[in-house]
């Protein structure tokens, strides 16, 4: 029988207030706990808590402080969302913190969000995979604190030449764009995103050879993602997709 009182690990979307799920919005409205990346998350996610909610900033917390705040609060029948940016299911190391709440024995719920290429791809009013000219999508990111294994090198799934997705990777942009340039064309449009949903969203269009200088001058190194896509390249005549073919 589920707990009276688990756990939530909630995804709050990329940074617009609007973008977390309906699901998400009515648990936060009702925790009395609220844990959240405080580096990640802008104060305006927050907005529709309670005035005693108690909000919990974990961006300089170990893993440990962590899950001893997250038992501690949950034992004193304390309703607690674990709020992460995005989605969870990506890059959010929720795997340690879903091992630790297990073996506490305490019950969990894992709601999604919406991931910060989908709403990068909004923006730029894209669609990713566009008939006949690309039908895949590729999220990653270089190796940086945490190693990426070696068969899922940038450079490898860069050859695919798929619509990709590279998270993370803001300072490291010099070799990820000595990756990519060894497989797509040097003026292949490519956006840098941003605080993507967030008050000072930046979104930058770029040939693929100018993605590192750019970068760097803007000073984008947390929070960046980069689209590198042929779908965002010009092209004179589309295939239409058989979707709505008479």
């Amino acid at each position: 029988m589920p707990s009276r009182n688990p756990i939530y690990i909630v995804g709050a979307g990329p940074g617009d207030p609007e973008l977390i799920t309906v699901k998400g919005q009515r648990l936060l409205n009702n925790a009395d706990v609220v844990m959240y990346t405080d580096s990640l998350i802008p104060p305006e996610m927050l907005s529709s808590c309670r005035s005693d909610t108690e909000l919990i900033g974990t961006a300089d917390l170990s893993l440990e402080e962590i899950l001893g705040l997250m038992i501690e609060r949950v034992s004193q029948q304390k309703k607690l969302v674990r709020l992460h940016d995005g989605d969870p299911s990506l890059y959010s190391a929720i795997y340690e913190q879903i091992q630790g709440l297990k073996l506490a024995g305490l019950e969990f719920e894992i709601v999604p969000g919406v991931s910060a290429f989908q709403l990068a791809s909004a923006k730029l009013e894209l669609e990713l995979t566009m008939p006949q000219v690309v039908q895949t999508i590729i999220l990653t990111r270089v190796s940086g604190r945490n190693e990426v294994p070696e068969a899922e090198d940038l450079s490898s799934l860069a050859a695919h030449k798929a619509s990709l997705c590279l998270y993370l990777s803001a300072k490291q942009v010099q070799l990820a764009q000595q990756s990519l340039l060894q497989h797509y064309p040097p003026d292949l449009a490519i956006a840098i995103c941003y605080h993507l949903g967030w008050q000072d969203e930046k979104i930058l269009l770029v040939p693929l050879k100018e993605m590192a200088e750019t970068t760097i001058q803007n000073n984008l190194v947390r929070t960046t993602l980069f689209i590198i896509s042929p779908a965002l390249g010009k092209f004179e005549k589309i295939q239409r997709s058989r979707l709505y073919s008479s």
